[in-house]
């Protein structure tokens, strides 16, 4: 196998365990809250805490690799990332839980624009460059979908630290095939990087997210969620500013001049958001209302992932051929078209669910896998790493919002509509959520407990339909505007070259 193909392989398999751990926590997510007594926030920042972080973060390792080297981050990443995987195996409550997954956001961090930029500098040719482009977008994708099998496959005959504890022999393996096969490209010392920069952004990032989830709380405190916009937009102008006086800053603004690049952005934000979201209210559809165990969920997410997997190669293969725009609206209308049919499939027969949960996984897969080429295409090969933070941070920042979003509204909707049966006597947690109904049927009589279950899975079912709903809706309205631009760049190059 040729070297370049073996770095491939390499950061393949460091891309895998970051995606899985936006993911693996889906299906494992109700034995934690069960058995660290978590609350439904720390539900929430069990989930976000690590695509947060890292998303605030990526602008500025993604540009010290532009400066120091990318194998050289990619290694630090390797490390911080093994050990924060090791202290969130054993955390012993939701608090130190939350911590290590933000550890674990650190080396992820460091890690991902690497991935994206050493393929850039190991694929010289175009063709080559698409398809390995592809690869990483199609393990992107398909990894978050396999991401909740793994984790109910451990949980099947683990607890539930087992899914941090198998990063740990992946990350002993990358280490010691990136010092034999990964090259180590030099850096460009002149490169500015700035730390303090980062910090704003990671601010600035989680003071905006935790007030849009405040906000979309049944039972939203006000005060909070403007103090938390308040300091993000802050922090999000000190970051502004700060850029425009740095010499080289961390993201060069100037990229999204290139519409090529602004569209591949915003698609890989859009795409990140349905999937991520999507597939974290689905599992835990299937888990608490439909009664399915970890194991079962992860095997009925299956289709997603295989067909994720298969996108990124495929579409990849053809892609310069077909035009980079169109295939963007062909893979992002697939998107819409599963996501559509979903909200009509959670109780159809097998086969058909199957079907539409493999049309979701390869249109996600492939509009991921575009997106990815669209933008690394588009910047110039010295600012590889910050067009990778970039990209990194729309798919980091999508999934936080598609999780935050549909997970908000998701619980917004139970609450509302949560109908307690006037004999089940239920404490007034029970409209927290449905981990809270489902525990506190556990010391109910049975009729009674019969009652409320069934009320909490209807409210649930009905949160969960409206999530799918949203998601479709954005999808399809970026899939129309995103053919148009295609028919649009196609008549002026057809115009510009005159008839046949």
């Amino acid at each position: 196998m040729p070297s370049r193909w073996i770095v491939l392989a390499i950061v393949s398999s460091a891309l895998f365990m970051i995606s899985i751990d936006m993911t693996v926590l889906h299906t494992a997510l109700p034995g934690i809250v069960h058995d660290l007594d978590a609350t439904n926030a720390q539900k929430l920042w069990m989930i976000n805490a690590y695509s947060l972080v890292m998303a605030g973060l990526l602008p500025g390792f993604g540009t010290l690799g532009d400066r120091i080297g990318h194998r050289r981050v990619f290694t630090w990443g390797l490390v911080v990332f093994g050990a924060a995987s090791l202290a969130a195996a054993f955390a012993p409550d939701a608090g130190l839980l939350i911590a290590a997954r933000s550890l674990l956001a650190v080396g992820a961090a460091m890690m991902m624009p690497a991935t994206i930029s050493l393929i850039r500098l190991t694929f010289p040719q175009d063709r080559e460059r698409a398809i390995a482009i592809g690869v990483w977008g199609s393990i992107a994708s398909g990894a978050a979908a396999i991401g909740p099998l793994i984790g109910g496959a451990l949980l099947a005959h683990f607890w539930w630290g087992s899914v941090f504890l198998i990063n740990v022999p992946v990350v002993l393996a990358a280490l010691v095939m990136t010092r034999v096969y990964v090259p180590d490209h030099p850096g460009n010392p002149q490169r500015h990087w700035d730390l303090w920069t980062s910090g704003l952004a990671t601010i600035a990032l989680i003071g905006i997210i935790y007030a849009l989830k405040e906000a979309m709380k049944p039972e939203a405190d006000m005060g909070h969620a403007l103090i938390a916009a308040a300091v993000g937009t802050l922090f999000g102008w000190l970051f502004l500013r700060r850029q425009r006086g740095l010499p080289s800053p961390l993201i060069d603004f100037t990229l999204f001049c290139n519409a090529r690049f602004a569209v591949g952005t915003v698609a890989a934000l859009v795409a990140s958001l349905a999937l991520m979201g999507v597939e974290f209210v689905f599992s835990q559809q299937l888990q608490l209302s439909r009664g399915y165990t970890p194991l079962q969920a992860g095997l009925f997410l299956l289709p997603i992932a295989v067909a994720a997997v298969l996108a990124g190669p495929l579409v990849g293969a053809v892609l310069m051929r077909a035009g980079v725009e169109r295939m963007l609206a062909i893979t992002m209308a697939m998107t819409a078209l599963g996501l559509g049919l979903l909200t009509l499939s959670v109780d159809a027969p097998l086969a058909w669910r199957a079907t539409v949960l493999a049309i979701l996984g390869f249109g996600a897969g492939g509009a991921m896998s575009v997106a990815s080429t669209a933008i690394m295409i588009s910047a110039p090969e010295d600012r590889a790493g910050m067009a990778g933070s970039i990209e990194s941070v729309a798919y980091e920042l999508g999934g936080t919002l598609g999780v935050a979003i549909l997970g908000s509204l998701l619980a917004s909707i139970y609450t509302f509509t949560l109908a307690v049966p006037p004999d089940a006597s239920a404490p007034a947690l029970v409209f927290d959520s449905i981990d809270q109904a489902l525990l506190a049927s556990e010391s109910m009589a049975p009729e009674a407990a019969a009652g409320l279950i069934e009320a909490a899975r209807a409210a649930f079912d009905r949160g969960a339909l409206a999530s799918y709903v949203l998601a479709t809706v954005v999808v399809a309205a970026l899939a129309v505007a995103i053919g148009f631009m295609a028919g649009r760049k196609r008549n002026s190059a057809t115009s510009v070259s005159g008839p046949a």
